[in-house]
């Protein structure tokens, strides 16, 4: 039996969540009762900024002519093989920087300068490099997202407890099973808050690509509609960028609590 003390702290729990998950909602719809109003009050210029109602219109129109879900699809599978070839890749390297000190201080001052070089620059090359297709999108989604998972991942690494570390090796073990025995557990939070960022990146990255050569997907609808001047398919594009890096910013967090 809980005592009264540690039913009321569980119920201030629940509460705490509760008003928390009330707050992010209330704000949102806030918003677009909010931006909804300025439109129809004429606050806001609707050909640029658009309307709640509009991207609904839009994305029905899309619904209707049957391409929403391609290109949906299309940016989903983008994003979604950058961000899982990505984070493994940068693990990976970041474990052998790990193990390897005197190559990790070689190739410090290359991963800096190659994370702070203007990936867009890229683009030609990479397209070169590629072809004009889904292969160079996802090329440019790795080259923005894997240098910083790496940097990330790889001082998660040096930073575990370094007494730890010396207890296992006076026991004799092996680097190997320092790294799955302590290493990589320690750091699950660390590559878990690496993946998060990692999201983002790679959002950036499938984006720009398809602004540069995509025939297919969001980004295309974004490039498309400010072609030819529709902002109501720019916002629409937007929009479902929002939701579909939210669905997988929430995705990562439900793996969190679950391992």
């Amino acid at each position: 039996m809980f005592s009264i003390e540690h039913k009321k702290y569980l119920r201030n729990i629940k509460l705490r969540k509760f008003f928390i998950r009330f707050f992010q909602i209330f704000i949102i719809v806030l918003l677009i009762i909010g931006w909804q109003l300025a439109a129809d009050l004429g606050f806001i210029n609707t050909f640029i900024s658009s309307s709640p109602k509009a991207i609904l219109n839009t994305i029905i129109s899309l619904y209707n002519d049957g391409s929403l879900f391609h290109h949906l699809w299309v940016t989903f599978y983008e994003v979604t093989v950058s961000f899982v070839i990505g984070t493994l890749i940068g693990i990976v390297i970041a474990t052998i920087l790990w193990r390897f000190k005197f190559l990790a201080n070689i190739l410090d001052p290359y991963l800096t300068v190659l994370n702070s070089l203007p990936k867009v620059s890229l683009g030609p090359i990479i397209i070169i490099i590629a072809g004009a297709g889904t292969g160079s999108i996802i090329l440019m989604a790795l080259f923005i997202s894997v240098i910083i998972t790496i940097i990330n991942v790889h001082q998660a690494f040096m930073n575990t407890d370094q007494s730890k570390i010396r207890l296992l090796q006076s026991f004799k073990a092996t680097h190997s099973q320092m790294f799955f025995k302590l290493v990589l557990p320690s750091n699950f939070n660390n590559i878990i808050s690496a993946c998060k960022v990692n999201i983002g990146l790679v959002f950036i990255g499938v984006i720009m690509g398809e602004f540069l050569v995509s025939k297919a997907g969001v980004g295309y609808l974004i490039m498309y509609g400010s072609q030819i001047f529709n902002l109501n398919l720019v916002m629409t594009g937007i929009i479902l960028l929002a939701i579909m890096a939210s669905l997988m910013y929430y995705l990562i967090l439900f793996i969190e609590k679950r391992f």
